[in-house]
Parts: structure tokens; C-alpha cells; sequence
């Protein structure tokens, strides 16, 4: 009788778990909703942390890490998917992993990344970060394929922003390749200035707007009349 009496209150006190678990996931569900009513980014962040806690799940935990990334937090998002190249991630971790480590200043270790996200679904605008990323690693001749892949696959309509001066300026996505390639020209050979200058004017040509493009040709120009 008293094995029966304490299985029946342990049969009970798990029930009674079992209830509030559920309570309190349906209650962050609610707040997670809300939270996403109003852009209350995080509040957002709290309601998904609550239910992963709640349900773990490599998509919540994917979510997440998107989430803080999307808000500048990049350490946290990385918290959560680490830094390890793995073909089997989902494309939201895939995701997070190559904009936080470029926002982290880490080039090399981004590459791998987007090299991931670009075999996945190319695309001229992960083949930009491909290659911007490779010369900032120092591989510029590796960045040569990707830039002319996004030469010859860009469109009149695509466009790529800049922020290097106070006020952001767009340029099209095509003269933004050209500009890289100039740089992995000249890092590449040295003494071919001129060659690295002709693309800065092909894309200057193509945006006349384009600030970068233009400190680049200065800078090239200064380097040469000194030697």
C-alpha cells in the first residue's frame, strides 16, 4: 500500500512538472509574439532564450544566434554556433558565423564561410565578400576568380552600399568588383600601378560617386610620382 501511495504521488509531482513546463513554453511562446509585434529586439532575444531553455533546438539555437547577430552582437551569436567550419550547418548558422566573423575582423576565418554559402547558392553578392575578404587575408589571386564571376554575373540593377564617409553612397555592384579587382591587381604586382589605376577608372567610370574608388587611384597616383 505505501509503494502504491508514493508511485501514485511521483506519478503525480511529474504531472504537475509536466504542466508547468507546458504553462510556462506556452506563456513565452505568447511573449516571443509580442515581442516580434513590436520590434523589441531584446525582448525577442529573452522569449527565445526562455523557449530554448524550455525546448532546446538546433533551429531556436540557430534563431537565436541570428538574432544577435542581426543586432550587432556578434560575440553572443558565436557563443552559440561556434567558429568551426561544418558543411552540415544550417544555413542560418552557415549565416551567422560569415557576417559575425567579418564583423569581427577576422577575414581568414570567415572565408571558409562564405565559401560555403556561395558552393550552396552563388550568387554575386556572396561572390563580393568572397573576394573582399580574400584580399584582406592576403589571397588576393584567389579573390580574382570570385571578382570575375561577379563581373560577368552582376546585373544593371544590382547595387552595393558604402559607408566609409559620413553619409552612406551606393554604387553599382559591378563597379564595386572592378574596384577589388584593381586592389588584388596591384597586390599582386606591385609594379603594375598602371594596371591597378585602369580599374579604378573603369569603375569611377561606372559611378562617378564612388569615394573608395577614387581615395584608391589617389593613393596609387601619390605612390607612384614618389618612386
Amino acid at each position: 500500500m505505501k509503494r502504491f501511495i508514493l508511485t501514485s504521488c511521483v506519478a503525480l509531482l511529474f504531472g504537475l512538472q509536466s504542466n508547468a513546463q507546458e504553462n510556462l513554453q506556452k506563456h513565452y511562446q505568447a511573449y516571443y509574439r509580442q515581442m516580434l509585434e513590436q520590434g523589441d529586439v531584446q525582448g525577442v532575444i529573452n522569449g527565445l532564450t526562455h523557449l530554448n531553455v524550455l525546448n532546446p533546438s538546433q533551429e531556436r539555437r540557430d534563431t537565436l544566434a541570428l538574432v544577435y547577430s542581426n543586432n550587432n552582437q556578434h560575440v553572443q551569436a558565436l557563443n552559440l554556433t561556434g567558429i568551426e567550419v561544418n558543411p552540415q550547418d544550417s544555413d542560418l548558422a552557415l549565416q551567422v558565423k560569415a557576417i559575425s566573423l567579418k564583423a569581427l575582423n577576422q577575414p581568414s576565418r570567415a572565408v571558409p564561410h562564405f565559401q560555403i554559402m556561395f558552393d550552396r547558392g552563388p550568387n554575386p553578392y556572396v561572390a563580393y565578400e568572397l573576394a573582399d575578404l580574400k584580399i584582406q587575408a592576403g589571397d588576393s589571386p584567389g579573390a580574382l576568380s570570385d571578382i570575375e564571376y561577379g563581373i560577368t554575373n552582376t546585373t544593371d540593377e544590382m547595387k552595393y552600399a558604402f559607408y566609409e564617409r559620413q553619409q552612406p553612397y551606393e554604387v553599382p555592384l559591378k563597379a564595386a568588383f572592378v574596384h577589388l579587382k584593381g586592389l588584388a591587381q596591384y597586390n599582386i604586382d606591385k609594379n603594375n600601378i598602371d594596371q591597378a589605376i585602369a580599374s579604378f577608372d573603369e569603375a569611377l567610370k561606372m559611378a562617378p560617386n564612388f569615394n573608395l574608388a577614387s581615395l584608391s587611384k589617389q593613393a596609387l597616383e601619390s605612390r607612384k610620382e614618389t618612386e
